[in-house]
Formats: C-alpha cells, structure tokens, sequence
C-alpha cells in the first residue's frame, strides 16, 4: 500500500514540475496592443474574426456521430449470427434495435431533428 502512494507521490511530483515548466518557458508578454490584435491587410478589422456558428447543426452533428457509432456496432451483430443461436441473435438484436428507435423517437419528440425553428 506504502509502494502504491509513494508512486502516486513521484507522478504527481513529476507531473506538477512538468507544468510548472511548461508555464514558465511558454509565458507570452501581451503588452503590445498590436501583436495581440488580428492582422487584417494593415487596417483594424471591420468586423470579428469569429463567425456565429450554428448550435443546432453542432446538435444534429452530434446526434448524427452518436447513430453512426450505434450502426457500426450493427455489423458484429451480423457477423454473429453463423455462431449463436437465432432466439439469443433475435433478442440482442431486436433490444438493440428497439433502444436505437427509443433515442431516435426521443430526439423527434424533444425536437432536435426539425430543421426549420
């Protein structure tokens, strides 16, 4: 148990004087007003360097990865059916299925796949 702690003591240790190093060499001075704005062809910009960007197609984005990662666990599914019996493939398959269709019916209710708001 001893061992345990003095090993969590050295990696912290070592961690913590890592970062502290790491502060102190990259530390940027942010006194010059122009080095700290953007370059915009010599002029101050017109307008900010950031674009709005659109929260509902992040969220459709991420739901999208979410239901892709759910159908690439589909294919093991197929690939298992020449080894398991058909009651036991029938029922992982229809309970996986059946929770893909609860998200999905979920996102539709909460109202997260309407494009137009």
């Amino acid at each position: 148990m001893i061992m345990i702690w003095n090993m969590g003591l050295i990696i912290f240790l070592i961690s913590f004087l890592l970062i502290m190093i790491s502060f102190t060499i990259s530390k940027k001075t942010y006194m010059d007003r122009e080095k700290a704005s953007p370059f915009e062809c010599g002029f101050d910009p017109k307008s900010s360097a950031r674009l709005p960007f659109s929260l509902h197609f992040f969220l459709i984005a991420v739901i999208f990865l979410i239901f892709d990662v759910e159908i690439t666990l589909l294919i093991p599914l197929i690939l298992s059916l020449k080894t398991t019996k058909i009651f036991s493939y029938m029922f992982v398959s229809l309970f996986f299925l059946f929770i893909l269709l609860v998200g999905l019916y979920h996102e539709w209710n909460q109202g997260a796949l309407n494009w137009a708001l």
